[in-house]
């Protein structure tokens, strides 16, 4: 196997953080807070960096910052965790963008899930496809629907350099059945939907699990991916009944809020990284803000004892 790709499924059995863009009093990506949360991420051990992800705000950046998104994010890390730059919107903006992410150092590349109105199912499909042909290093497919069917499934997995398929539908019967398909396959399966739903995952057969909480809690990210891969699902449910609040507040407005209770966390542990950039909830309001203090206050004090 191609080391490369064998790097990029090792990482993805683990902890695919997808770190908040930070962004200064002008609006601006804020680079050098950028920096300073990658590194951190990084000391953590966080296996799999995913530089402008949907928590990172992907679809509200210019072309431009993505690049420099991407960019920060390589030097932060300085190789003590592997980066995978997000790209999507158009094919010929997506495979541009890889380009430019993989000429900047990036060890893979994740596609975002094409959001076109008016996309057939299978052609979406394609589009990874495409994709995954232009690239010169392994790519994630991040897979946010469940209108595919098996045989574009398959034609994911079985591509010889899609290292995974970011798996982010509630979907679990189509997942047992996708998973059940390709045992020929070497592709990873990915929790594509965080720590909440990791569990259920596992448990069908996927590996490792996508994290916005990591930006938080890095701690507890950790400690629910050891459990997991312990096969140990009561410590696992146990260290998730701890972070359900926070997860459940992200899903709030349709998941308008998903990034902005990422970020006024980080705000209540000292750590200002601007507000959400329209049209995501730019803030929290004050009954919420204080359920989530509430929170960070209690997970914070149980990492610390």
């Amino acid at each position: 196997m191609n080391e490369a790709i064998a790097r990029v499924r090792r990482a993805l059995t683990g902890i695919s953080g997808v770190p908040v863009t930070p962004y200064a009093a002008d609006g601006s990506v804020d680079v050098t807070k950028l920096k300073t949360l990658i590194e951190k991420m990084a000391a953590a051990k966080v296996h799999n960096l995913m530089a402008a992800g949907n928590t990172g705000e992907f679809f509200t950046l210019s072309l431009d910052e993505v690049r420099l998104v991407h960019r920060a994010t390589i030097e932060a890390a300085a190789g003590n965790a592997l980066v995978s730059a997000a790209v999507g919107r158009s094919l010929v903006e997506a495979k541009a963008l890889a380009r430019d992410a993989i000429s900047a150092g990036a060890d893979a590349i994740m596609g975002h899930h094409p959001m076109d109105p008016f996309a057939g199912p299978s052609y979406q499909s394609k589009y990874f496809l495409e994709l995954a042909d232009a690239c010169t290093v392994p790519v994630i497919a991040y897979v946010r629907s469940d209108t595919f069917s098996i045989a574009d499934f398959r034609k994911l997995a079985l591509h010889q350099n899609i290292a995974g398929i970011k798996f982010a539908s509630g979907n679990l019967m189509l997942l047992a059945d996708v998973i059940r398909s390709t045992k020929d396959a070497p592709a990873i399966w990915v929790c594509g939907l965080a720590e909440g739903w990791a569990p259920a995952f596992y448990a069908m057969g996927a590996r490792g699990f996508t994290s916005g909480l990591v930006n938080v809690f890095p701690e507890r990210s950790h400690a629910i991916h050891r459990a997991l891969e312990a096969g140990d699902y009561a410590t696992a449910r146990d260290l998730i009944d701890a972070i359900a609040g926070f997860e459940t507040m992200r899903t709030k407005y349709l998941n308008g809020a998903n990034v902005t209770v990422v970020k006024e966390a980080l705000g209540m542990l000292g750590t200002d990284v601007g507000p959400v950039r329209v049209p995501g909830v730019e803030a929290l309001n004050d009954q919420e803000r204080d359920s989530l203090r509430e929170i960070v206050k209690r997970v914070s004090e149980n990492h610390a004892a």
